[in-house]
């Protein structure tokens, strides 16, 4: 149970509140009409990859 609250406290970094506000700001630009779907998914799946990217990073270090 001490490891479940340690992940959920990991998830809960500045990172990764980041990542969820671009994703979603993008998002709701893309459904408003105001930016191209493509351009949105370039964005967002760079800012993922980067996210994962270096947690994986992270993991392979300590």
């Amino acid at each position: 149970m001490e490891e479940f609250w340690k992940n959920l406290a990991a998830l809960v970094k500045v990172k990764t509140i980041v990542t969820l506000v671009v994703i979603g700001v993008f998002a709701a630009l893309a459904l408003g009409g105001r930016l191209q779907p493509d351009t949105v998914m370039t964005i967002v799946t760079m800012v993922v990859a980067f996210y994962f990217g270096t947690q994986s990073g992270r993991q392979n270090q300590g």
